[in-house]
């Protein structure tokens, strides 16, 4: 390659790493002005690590070339560069790392978002060949405990005195979190400034850092009862545990309350329904996936919205609760999954309705 052509490329991964850097410090911001959180920069890491990975195993290499050095015959060069790397990512991502849609989507999405910072902040002019990259979006089946599941675990005292010193624990912080409808990371970040007592009710205070929405939630009886037992733990309102291990004693307190019944678990690949096996089952292979071993932190805020929404609680108020924007479609999933369990309830009511019959009816 010629010496001048050289010039005009410019190293792929430096870049990336500065995305990252001006995320962290606010040199970049959102488009509404906040600076990106925590959990959005961690989401920003994993692609550059997926990336390097990538061209290490495939030996393709990463760079870009301003596309106003470029005369029309490279400019198509360039566009088949970027369609040849789209292929080759997905496909590693895909075959080699057995990911399904809605990663390889979220990963494409963040590199596009990239794109855009070199161009639109940096003034790169790398041209658009990023919109080539197409963002697959699956719709994950939405599992929740139902309202006898949730009711067996908060009062049942047997199975809960059967469980080792942990898992009463864990089970305790989980039935919490199945009650306030917190993502885990809030719910572990809790202080006792987020308590508030009226008149012998409790309220929790809580602004999502997600959303940054505020919630007020009044607290039932038994999750009093969870904070009294967790008062001597500073000035938190949870014990903490780190979410690996807290997904791994869920799994366990599930599968001892036998909550082990078959999930058909489909996920997509390129828009194509697979059905998921669980090979992970001890003693057993390709196994049909259970409740339990797909139970994680993820059940209590699903399992909170939709115990609300199955036994009546106004849409409205759930959504408040649960900070969703007004026509979130995740929320609307959450809708239909708690019409199927009000329609059963329903269809009982009919069924008791067809026994009560007139007997002896006389009019006076």
């Amino acid at each position: 390659m010629p010496v001048e052509n050289k010039k005009r490329e410019i190293p792929f991964f430096p870049l990336y790493e500065k995305f990252i850097a001006d995320s962290k410090s606010g040199k970049r911001l959102q488009p509404n002005g906040k600076r990106v959180g925590a959990v959005t920069i961690i989401n920003y890491e994993n692609p550059l690590k997926l990336l390097k990975k990538f061209c290490s195993v495939t030996s393709f290499v990463l760079r870009f070339r301003p596309v106003h050095y470029l005369n029309s015959r490279e400019i198509q060069t360039e566009k088949r560069y970027w369609k040849k790397f789209h292929l080759k990512f997905t496909n590693y991502l895909y075959k080699t790392c057995g990911h399904y849609d809605n990663y390889v989507g979220s990963t494409l999405k963040i590199i596009r978002t990239f794109f855009n910072y070199i161009n639109k902040e940096l003034m790169l002019g790398i041209g658009d060949f990023h919109k080539l990259f197409y963002v697959r979006r699956e719709e994950i089946p939405v599992l929740t405990l139902l309202p006898e599941e949730l009711n067996f675990l908060i009062y049942d005292t047997a199975f809960h005195e059967s469980l080792s010193a942990i898992l009463k624990e864990v089970k305790n912080i989980f039935v919490f979190g199945c009650t306030v409808a917190l993502r885990y990371s809030d719910l572990i970040a809790l202080t006792k400034a987020n308590l508030r007592i009226i008149n012998n009710t409790y309220y929790l205070l809580v602004r999502s850092k997600k959303t940054a929405t505020d919630t007020q939630i009044k607290l039932p009886d038994y999750a009093i009862a969870i904070l009294e037992q967790f008062k001597n733990k500073g000035n938190r309102l949870m014990p903490h545990h780190h979410i690996t291990g807290f997904n791994i004693y869920v799994k366990n307190i599930c599968e001892k309350a036998a909550f082990t019944h078959p999930v058909n678990k489909v996920r997509s690949i390129r828009g194509e329904l697979v059905q998921v096996k669980n090979a992970k089952q001890k003693g057993k292979s390709n196994e049909q996936c259970r409740f339990c071993d797909l139970a994680s932190s993820h059940l209590m805020r699903r399992t909170a919205i939709t115990t609300m929404l199955c036994l009546g609680v106004p849409e409205q108020l759930v959504r408040k609760i649960s900070g969703h924007a007004p026509m979130s479609k995740e929320f609307f999933r959450y809708i239909s999954l708690a019409q199927t369990y009000q329609d059963k309830e329903v269809s009982k009511m009919f069924e008791i309705l067809k026994e009560r019959r007139l007997v002896n009816y006389e009019v006076i």
